[in-house]
């Protein structure tokens, strides 16, 4: 698969995702970008459009836990590039969609009932049960021509009901309703094909390095 991800297109889906969790803004550092994320399993993290030398030697220098090291190459690729004390995750993937999605016309079950809240420029939708459960519930961040899709989560007693599907479709009509045509996400193994079904592309691989450290609240 070849990276067609411009470090200008990872910069705006990064400041996306740094709003959508309200922390700092990516900076840039190198040929990459780094975020100071401040969460006890994740300290900082660095990314990369490519595989190269900025990448390689930050590897051999960190040796802290909790510091992710994320890059446009696949786990195939990083892995021959590291050491033993560096754990790769689970593997990602860059999508985007820069037409309307394949979604024809659906409705939200009349046992669940929407949410809306904005902060820092992200819009948050929440489908919930009619007793208060979140069913699933996704954000969206404009950062200048694109749309930055976020969180995206559903719970495991109301998959495969639609709700996804209905969830992506509310947050396009945000993105429409700005002007907003270019949709960029980070999806999971399982996400992928989701968003797949609905007219998404694999854009990259993102693969994500750290060195871990003792689980914030376990024992020693």
């Amino acid at each position: 698969m070849k990276n067609t991800v411009s470090k200008d297109t990872i910069e705006k889906w990064l400041k996306g995702w740094s709003l959508s969790r309200q922390l700092p803004p990516p900076i840039a550092y190198k040929s990459g970008f780094k975020v100071e994320v401040g969460y006890p399993n994740q300290k900082t993290r660095y990314v990369f459009p490519t595989l190269n030398d900025d990448f390689i030697q930050l590897i051999s220098s960190i040796n802290d836990p909790w510091v992710y090291l994320k890059v446009c190459a696949s786990s195939e690729e990083v892995k021959s590039q590291i050491s033993g004390k560096w754990e790769i995750q689970p593997q990602g993937y860059m999508m985007s969609c820069s037409h309307s999605m394949n979604i024809s016309d659906s409705s939200l079950h009349h046992d669940y009932q929407l949410e809306y809240e904005s902060y820092n420029s992200t819009c948050v939708i929440k489908i919930m049960t009619k007793d208060g459960e979140l069913a699933s519930t996704g954000r969206l961040v404009l950062v200048n021509d694109l749309a930055v899709y976020d969180r995206i989560y559903t719970d495991n007693k109301h998959q495969r009901k639609g709700l996804a599907t209905f969830l992506m479709k509310e947050l396009e009509k945000i993105a429409l309703s700005k002007g907003v045509v270019n949709n960029f996400l980070v999806a999971t193994e399982a996400g992928k094909p989701l968003y797949q079904s609905l007219g998404w592309k694999i854009e990259s691989w993102y693969t994500s390095i750290v060195i871990p450290g003792i689980k914030p609240g376990s024992k020693r």
